[in-house]
């Protein structure tokens, strides 16, 4: 029978151990503080901005969100997470993408101090990252390793395919599994738009973790029996509802669930522990800034 992950369960779980260490931090008198800077004007990242204040005010961090008008010029944006970086309540700085086009990502990314970047992005983290010194896993690849955990998957020795390249997924989900760490050590495969035979590579995954943004793109017959799949795709399709819309992975649930042996469904999966292991990140980050060792 295929186990179906509950991320919200999962989720809650490390929840429990987030708080633990607020309370830590806290009896130094230490209060964890988030700050998310939002410049875009999309609506969905508003949202979700939202969503990270919820959750930072229901395990005890106090978070913080800076709004600039889009048609700023970047200088302002730099001012502001400049002042972030000196701020000593403010533990990690979190840039909402995307940004306005003629705000330059990178630069942007550079400018957060590294010790308060909880994303992962700074070039200093993710280096560390590659090294096998990370100071800060990025939220969902992270995320995905919890999902992995809690259902007894242990990549060590295993074939893992991570289907997409981005910086914020594909990457470091490859670094992650690649390390000779509990939580890795597997043989990793980078596919993308530009790899031939997709197929024959999915079907020869222990690990398939699919991270595209493609509607239901992997389906049951790209993969082989056994298989244990990550489903981090949330996209918007048509359906003829109140909303309009309705959300969907990059995997046809339905029939990748007749091969796979684990898998995380979309809704439902990945996406609740994103938002966790952020706050995760920001008690290392108060750890590490104020010295009080926090057993995470």
């Amino acid at each position: 029978m295929t186990h179906v992950i509950d991320g919200n369960a999962v989720a809650e779980e490390v929840r429990t151990d987030i708080r633990a260490g607020i309370d830590a931090l806290e009896s130094e008198g230490v209060t964890p503080g988030l700050a998310t800077v939002l410049m875009g004007g999309d609506a969905g990242s508003a949202t979700y901005v939202s969503m990270k204040q919820r959750a930072c005010s229901e395990v005890g961090i106090d978070g913080t969100t800076v709004e600039i008008d889009p048609e700023e010029p970047p200088e302002t944006l730099y001012e502001t997470i400049d002042d972030l970086n000196a701020d000593p309540a403010i533990h990690g700085i979190l840039v909402q993408m995307p940004l306005p086009d003629h705000v330059p990502k990178r630069e942007v990314l550079s400018r957060v101090d590294p010790m308060k970047d909880v994303d992962g992005f700074h070039p200093e983290n993710v280096g560390r990252l590659v090294s096998g010194d990370p100071r800060f896993k990025p939220c969902t690849p992270h995320g995905i390793q919890k999902l992995l955990a809690s259902a007894g998957v242990d990549p060590e020795g295993k074939d893992a395919v991570v289907l997409g390249r981005s910086d914020i997924v594909g990457k470091p989900m490859a670094n992650l599994l690649l390390q000779k760490v509990e939580g890795g050590n597997a043989t990793v495969t980078v596919c993308h738009s530009r790899t031939q035979d997709l197929a024959e590579k999915t079907r020869a995954a222990d690990i398939l973790v699919a991270a595209v943004g493609r509607p239901e793109m992997v389906t049951g017959d790209m993969l082989s029996e056994g298989v244990v799949v990550i489903d981090v795709g949330t996209n918007r399709v048509d359906a003829d509802n109140e909303k309009g819309y309705e959300l969907t992975g990059d995997v046809d649930f339905e029939s990748a669930k007749e091969k796979a042996s684990v898998i995380s469904p979309s809704p439902g999966g990945v996406g609740p522990m994103t938002i966790t292991m952020l706050l995760y990140n920001t008690v290392v980050a108060a750890s590490l800034q104020s010295g009080v060792d926090v057993d995470l």
